[in-house]
């Protein structure tokens, strides 16, 4: 049976997860310290899904560690969870700037991380997808002009184009989750297409939302 993804930790204390993960159906490899992490990363041969980097680590703490990762372009786009024992505000601000996708505090409980893991998963996979997409020549040309679209309807697309779901995205509104169906639909109504991939690439060729 295939695993859900392949998760490169990053961790002088790496047993924990490395035994845990596979129980919930990922594959797990461990590096003890950033450098050995950047040398499992530069493996042409090994592709991982997601990183799991602590922050205290001999020889190359995380910092640096996240650092070098963002700044290759080899594997800058790899999905980063921070693991720290720091639970300070500026901290995560700062690795959150660094180029973390996610920061999670020790000691944390393992269905929270699963979690987030699961839900960074959903949005690289969906950003993947988009990728693929936008590489074929689209087939919704549209003729005459877009209506445009409101303040709130913009916000809603940029949403749906981070991976976001309507619950999602209803959540962060603070609306219900069937306005955000209603705007859903009325933006797919404007820009004349039939679903969120659409409406998303179109929108971003068309500048009406950052890619």
């Amino acid at each position: 049976m295939p695993s859900l993804a392949k998760i490169l930790i990053i961790d002088d204390n790496p047993k924990y997860l490395a035994d845990a993960l596979p129980m919930y159906g990922y594959e797990a490899d461990a590096a003890c310290d950033g450098v050995q992490g950047l040398k499992k990363l530069s493996n042409d041969d090994v592709s991982y899904d997601l990183v799991l980097l602590d922050v205290m680590m001999p020889n190359m703490d995380g910092w640096e560690t996240l650092r070098a990762i963002r700044n290759n372009k080899k594997y800058s786009s790899v999905p980063i969870i921070m693991i720290t024992a720091l639970n300070e505000e500026q901290k995560e601000i700062s690795g959150l700037k660094f180029g973390a996708d996610d920061y999670v505090v020790k000691p944390f409980i393992l269905p929270n991380l699963l979690a987030r893991i699961e839900a960074l998963l959903r949005r690289s996979n969906w950003a993947k997808e988009q990728q693929k997409t936008a590489s074929v020549d689209l087939k919704f040309a549209q003729e005459g002009e877009i209506e445009p679209l409101t303040a709130r309807e913009k916000e809603v697309l940029t949403l749906v184009s981070q991976g976001a779901s309507n619950q999602q995205i209803a959540e962060k509104l603070f609306v219900r989750e069937v306005t955000v169906k209603t705007h859903l639909n009325s933006i797919f109504k404007k820009l004349k297409v039939s679903n969120r991939t659409q409406a998303v690439l179109l929108a971003m060729q068309m500048r009406l939302i950052e890619s």
